[in-house]
């Protein structure tokens, strides 16, 4: 065991009335990168704050370069050698990029603030992760991706053997991840470790030497990546083989359920096309191509200086979010956790919050008929939850999706649109994901898909547009869209047209 950085075993963590770890195991090897991978609710980043001091064990033994570890807090965590960054974004929007990075640690000189050393020790930093942002930048106007780039550049800004990434690249670009995966290597040559989470199972094969695998709180397997595939890593994760991963149905019609025509502002330009009824219409583009704003933009919530839409053949006046539900226009953003759902509340609470006018007369709520209706989406969603009064937090990933969509569909939409509805969705989840719009489908809901992830729209939509520097470059058909016509799309600077039909 020489060769081992990190060893836990037998880790058990128990919540009232759930037994979130039962027995796990881990191993870390020095100098190697270790995936940790389940579904959501597997207990992957229950463990994980375990180690890094967020939660205390119930039982077990952690043992850290070949001695007994105890972890009273994250302090004493990154003063041990171990950091991690957390999925959920830990940054204060109102200060920069240097104080996020240094933030309890700033650089003194006879007491006082090291201003330059401050911002030239947090350049250095974004320089190693190829990011030319200027380190005074508040980040409240950075990108999701950008911030999570400043989380990465925090964790690296300690002197640690260990790192843990929880899905580091969620919200990065092509380019940002690959810059990652450079600095990943660079920290491993210098004698590192790395636990290494996500979902994406491709990334496991480019960068990870070995694999543990949870399943239900439960310590599945580990095994060299070079002895798996990637079928049978997700049989382990989910406890049988995935027939299908990309599961499609056919159900479009040649009705126009919804058209948009010349809409502009400053973030989109002279955007016209339509959606049938039961189609899925992808909208794919690199990062700052413009989907999230088109996609807002139809929604309400970004102001228009033109902007002519038609519902079912008549024209709909949208200048808000309210009244985007009141005609049936349903939009679930990409970050659920800040624009989807009110985290404090119950799932209860959260499924109804855009539908209350539903359940209610002259004020008074009927406490009956909007249960059944949130039972009605737990049961048809497959939603796992112990109770419809849980903390939607305190749910996984994916069941928090579910959540953020059984939200906009209780107000019974005929246009739903889906902005990037499996970013940190594991890989059994984001099939029940796909199967749920398949059932939009078949009701004759029209769907707007935006996504990064091209197999994903290959796979699931009828139809992709693709976008450029907020302008749409082209329109593919299922039939010949392909990864390389995408990117082509994407990228070149070629003419760029509307749909016409």
């Amino acid at each position: 065991m020489s060769d081992v950085l990190l060893h836990m075993e037998g880790i058990t963590k128990a919540f009232p009335g759930v037994m979130a770890l039962d027995g796990v195991n881990l191993n870390v090897y020095k100098q190697k990168e270790m995936a940790l991978l389940g579904e959501n609710g597997a207990g992957k980043s229950t463990l994980m704050k375990i180690l890094s001091g967020v939660y205390q064990k119930t039982s077990g033994e952690l043992f850290y370069k070949g001695e007994r570890l105890s972890v009273t807090d994250p302090k004493d965590a990154m003063q041990k050698g171990i950091a991690i960054i957390h999925q959920e974004l830990n940054l204060i929007e109102e200060l920069s990029i240097a104080e996020n990075i240094f933030m309890g640690r700033y650089p003194k000189t006879f007491g006082k603030i090291n201003w330059n050393k401050l911002y030239n020790d947090s350049e250095d930093l974004l320089k190693r992760l190829n990011l030319t942002l200027n380190s005074k930048t508040l980040v409240k106007t950075l990108s999701i991706g950008q911030k999570q780039m400043v989380e990465i550049a925090k964790a690296l800004s300690f002197k640690t053997d260990l790192i843990i990434m929880d899905e580091p690249t969620d919200a990065l670009t092509d380019q940002e991840t690959d810059s990652l995966f450079a600095v990943i290597k660079e920290l491993v040559g210098d004698g590192k470790s790395v636990i290494y989470i996500s979902h994406r199972l491709p990334e496991i094969f480019e960068i990870c030497d070995d694999v543990t695998i949870l399943r239900d709180g439960q310590f599945i397997a580990e095994k060299k990546v070079s002895e798996i595939d990637e079928n049978e890593l997700i049989e382990l994760m989910v406890g049988r083989k995935l027939e299908e991963q990309y599961p499609y149905v056919d159900c479009k019609t040649e009705e126009v359920i919804f058209k948009v025509t010349s809409l502009e502002n400053k973030w989109v330009h002279n955007i016209t096309f339509e959606l049938k009824k039961g189609e899925i219409l992808g909208i794919a583009g690199l990062m700052g191509a413009g989907r999230t704003e088109l996609s807002k933009s139809i929604y309400g919530n970004i102001h228009c200086e033109k902007k002519e839409m038609f519902l079912g053949g008549a024209p709909v006046k949208v200048r808000s979010e309210r009244e985007a539900l009141k005609n049936g226009i349903a939009y679930v953003s990409e970050d659920r956790k800040k624009d989807g759902l009110v985290l404090s509340l119950s799932v209860s609470k959260n499924v109804t919050l855009s539908s209350l006018e539903k359940y209610s007369k002259a004020t008074v709520i009927n406490k009956k008929r909007e249960r059944e209706s949130v039972e009605y989406f737990k049961e048809s969603m497959s939603i796992k939850t112990p109770s419809l009064n849980q903390s939607v937090k305190l749910l996984s990933g994916g069941n928090q999706q579910k959540v953020s969509i059984a939200k906009s569909l209780s107000i019974a939409p005929r246009v739903l649109i889906l902005d990037e509805p499996t970013r940190g969705v594991d890989v059994g989840a984001k099939k029940e994901i796909y199967e749920l719009m398949n059932q939009f489908k078949s009701e004759g809901m029209g769907i707007l898909m935006v996504s990064s992830e091209i197999p994903e729209l290959l796979g699931v939509c009828d139809r992709i547009m693709v976008m450029k520097d907020g302008m749409i470059s082209g329109v593919l058909s299922r039939e010949e869209a392909t990864q390389e016509k995408i990117m082509r799309l994407a990228i070149d600077v070629g003419e760029r047209k509307n749909e016409k039909n």
